[in-house]
C-alpha cells in the first residue's frame, strides 16, 4: 500500500484516487474515517479488508441532500424527507444555510 499525504490543494488528486477505487483517510472533528466510492465494490470490499471489519457491519454512505435518498434506498418514508429537510447538514435549522 502506498500512502501520500494531501493537503486540501490536492482535492483533484482525492477524488482521482477514488474514481480509481483507492481508499483515503479523511480527518473529521474526532477520528479519522477511511473513504471510497461506496458505489464500487472492489473499493467497498478493500475499505472491510484494511479495517477487519465484519461483513454485517454495515458502511455508511454519505449523499449531498435529500434528494439522493431515494437513489440509493428503497421504501423512504416520507418522514425520513421531512427530517431530513429540516436538520440536514445547512438545513434550515443549521446557521449556514
Amino acid at each position: 500500500m502506498k500512502t501520500k499525504l494531501l493537503t486540501p490543494n490536492d482535492i483533484a488528486e482525492a477524488a482521482a484516487i477514488l474514481q480509481r477505487g483507492g481508499l483515503l483517510g479523511i480527518p473529521t472533528e474526532t477520528v479519522y474515517g477511511l473513504g471510497a466510492n461506496g458505489l464500487d465494490p472492489d473499493a467497498v470490499r478493500r475499505i472491510f479488508e484494511a479495517k477487519g471489519r465484519p461483513q454485517d457491519n454495515p458502511l455508511i454512505l454519505h449523499v449531498p441532500d435529500e434528494s439522493w435518498l431515494a437513489r440509493y434506498c428503497q421504501n423512504v418514508p416520507d418522514s425520513a424527507y421531512t427530517l431530513a429537510r429540516r436538520f440536514w447538514p445547512g438545513g434550515r435549522l443549521c446557521p449556514t444555510r
